[in-house]
This record gives C-alpha cells, structure tokens and sequence, in this order.
C-alpha cells in the first residue's frame, strides 16, 4: 500500500554534526571533556600516592572512591540549587573548585585524612555543577538530539577517562604523583575558562519557583522523585546495572592476580570496558533509530551480564578481554531510557533530577566495589564476577519486564 500523507513517520536520526553544531551544547561538551580527563588522572594519581604514603591497600581503594559517596547526600541536601542559581556560574565554579582542590594537594601536601576530607568536600558540591551541566543540556537540545547528545558525552567520557589514565601513568612516572596532579588543576582551569567564555549567559531554570531553603526544597524534590512510580523505576534502571558491573570491575586487579595472568595484564582488562562503552555509544547511538534504542534497553542490560557468568569458568586473558569488551558494549543501554527518564520528570526540577541521577550513579559504583569485594574473600574473585553478572541479569527481569 503506498503511504499516504497522514501516515506517521517515524522520528529521523539526529547525526552528530547536527548536535555538535549547537553552540552552547559544544561549549559543554568540549569543557566536560577537559574535566572528565582531569577527573581519571586525580583519582588515579591521588590513589597512588596515598599507597605510596601508606603502604596500605585499604586506604588507596578508600582515596580511590572518596569522591563517590559524599555525592548522595549533595544531591539530597543541595540538588535544588542546580535549579536557582545561574547555569554558567554554576559550572564554571565546578571547575575552579576542582581546580583549587588539586592544586592545594599538589603544592600544600596536606595529611591523608586531610586531603581525604577535602576530596569529599568537593564531591559534596558536584552534583550542583553536575547537575547544572545536564539540565542545560536537556534545554538546549530536544528529542533525538537529546539522546544523540547523551552518546556524545558518554564517547567523550569513555575517551577522557582512557587518556586521563595514561596522562596519570605517564605524569606519575615523569614527575611523581603529587607534581602530576598539577596537570589536572591546569586540565580544570582549561574547562573553567572555557566554559565561561562560550556558554551564554541564562538565568537560573527554577528562578520563578517560591522561595525555600536550599536543604528543605532538595528533600522535598528528591522524595518527590523518589515516590514517583515511573521516575524511580528510571533511575534504578539507570543506576543498579552499572553498579553491578563497576563492582565485578572492581574484582579485576584480584582477577589476574589469582590466574597468574600477564604483567599489565589487569591494565588490559579494566581498558576493555570503556572501550566496550565506546563502541555501543557508537552504535547504538548513531546508528539506530530512537524506536529501536528503546526497545533494545531490556537485550543490552543482559548483554552487559551474560559475559560477566562466564568468568566461572576462570577465562585468560584474550577470552576475559573479549567478554569484558561485550560488557562494556552493553552500556548503551541507558541511550534508550533517556527520552522516556527526560519525559516522566517536572520540568522546573530538571537539574536537580540529573544531580540525583549522576549522584546515585557515583554512589552505588563507589559501593558495589566493596560488596562484591566481600563476596571474593570467601568464594574468589571468579565466583564474585558471575555473581555480579547474576544481580545485572536480575535487574533485567525486575526493571524492564
């Protein structure tokens, strides 16, 4: 039958030159960047300096996840602010802050509880710049765009965090760890001030809303989202699947070390998830028709566990390397929640929904690692992995039925 004009249509791919071709969105894109590179090379390089200083395992695995859980509680206490104070103030004081916090720990070497204190001071605070950073891109970009935008700054985040990581290896070699954390504080200036130059000037998205303390009007809209049926089943969605993988990650040191694996072996390993992320952002993100990306969030959350079972079967390194690749692909999953996540939120607390978002996210993949952690002290790290592989399939079933 030939199509009619009344017919739908279905919705047309957005390509990523259109939505790079967006100014304000460019400017965010390009100084999100600059920070997540910053990001990968002071969690590293100050995870490596502590066990240099301590010689102790378990306070390099805390300074390594210092930054994580402090974020919860900002995004509850002060996730409105996301939404009352002026955008490109907001994030260009991210970044300062970030950048002072690292220039203070490489030139005033405070103690370790310290410099532990004033990392998760700082996390504290992200998910009000953070979630700043999100809300604008949701009002600068609309429908597929959103998404298509979304893939974009998860291939961005994939590609910093890989060179913020070799950009540590390299400092801390050249210059040792605490001077290697002036690269960073130069990395956040460089995302501060460009950002202020190029993002415009835009009142605070909440501006119009009634007057409250900050603390009362962020618990008032997280417990409203959280009571909510659909935007909580959104964000488990988007928060317990990464959480399980990042804690079989975190088993992937012990990993190679049980199966005598290669020296460097682990470095491999860990590279191939985000670069797994990458080649699904890819896909999936570009390739695929929104009806498509949606569909597919159920089959890519399992295809994120289903790899992670078979490491009961104790694979080298070539076989562990591809299934950790595959993993990784399956990340783009979250690609097909974010129109439906964008749709079910209140529009004037955009903001500080994405802070709660990005806050949980960072808390429950700080978490997950010392769970699954537990679990490999009794049963080994193989048996942890396919349990984390299990709980993802689980949340297949529970929230996408």
């Amino acid at each position: 039958m030939a199509p009619t004009d009344s017919a739908p249509r279905a919705p047309a791919r957005t390509t990523y030159r259109e939505v790079l071709a967006e100014p304000c969105f460019r400017a965010l894109f390009t100084s999100r960047a600059l920070a997540v590179t910053a990001d990968s090379l002071r969690i590293s390089t100050f995870a490596v300096l502590v066990y240099a200083t301590t010689n102790s395992p378990l306070l390099s695995g805390v300074a390594f996840g210092a930054g994580f859980l402090p974020q919860a509680f900002g995004a509850t206490l002060l996730g409105a602010l996301a939404d009352r104070l002026p955008t490109r103030g907001l994030i260009t004081g991210g970044y300062l802050l970030e950048c002072g916090a690292a220039l203070l720990l490489a030139l005033c070497a405070p103690p370790i509880a310290a410099s532990l204190a004033l990392i998760a001071l700082v996390a504290l605070l992200t998910p009000v710049f953070g979630g700043a950073a999100n809300g604008l891109v949701a009002q600068t970009l609309t429908g597929d765009a959103y998404v298509v935008g979304r893939s974009l700054n998860n291939i961005a985040s994939s590609v910093a965090q890989l060179a913020g990581l070799g950009l540590s290896g390299t400092a801390v070699a050249l210059l040792g760890a605490r001077r290697a954390l002036l690269i960073g504080a130069v990395l956040y200036a460089l995302a501060a001030g460009y950002a202020r130059l190029a993002l415009p000037r835009l009142p605070a998205p909440g501006a119009a809303t009634p007057a409250a303390s900050p603390v009362r009007a962020s618990l008032s809209a997280t417990a409203a989202l959280l009571k909510a049926r659909r935007p909580r089943r959104l964000l488990l969605a988007q928060w317990l699947p990464g959480a399980f993988v990042a804690g079989a990650e975190g088993q992937i040191v012990a990993y190679a070390a049980t199966r005598h694996l290669p020296s460097g072996g682990y470095a491999l390993l860990m590279a191939c998830l985000p670069v797994g992320m990458l080649v699904g952002d890819v896909i999936v993100g570009r390739f695929l028709p929104p009806a498509t990306r949606e569909r597919l969030v159920g089959p890519l959350i399992a295809l994120m566990g289903l790899p992670l079972l078979l490491f009961a079967t104790r694979p080298g390194l070539s076989a562990g390397a591809l299934l950790l690749l595959l993993t990784g692909t399956g990340f783009s999953y979250g690609l097909g929640l974010q129109r439906p996540f964008l749709e079910a939120l209140p529009t004037h607390s955009h903001s500080h929904a994405f802070s709660l978002l990005t806050s949980g996210t960072m808390t429950l993949q700080g978490l997950a690692p010392a769970l699954f952690g537990a679990l490999s002290t009794p049963l080994g790290p193989p048996l942890s992995l396919t349990l984390a592989g299990l709980a993802t399939l689980l949340s297949t079933v529970t929230l996408c039925p």
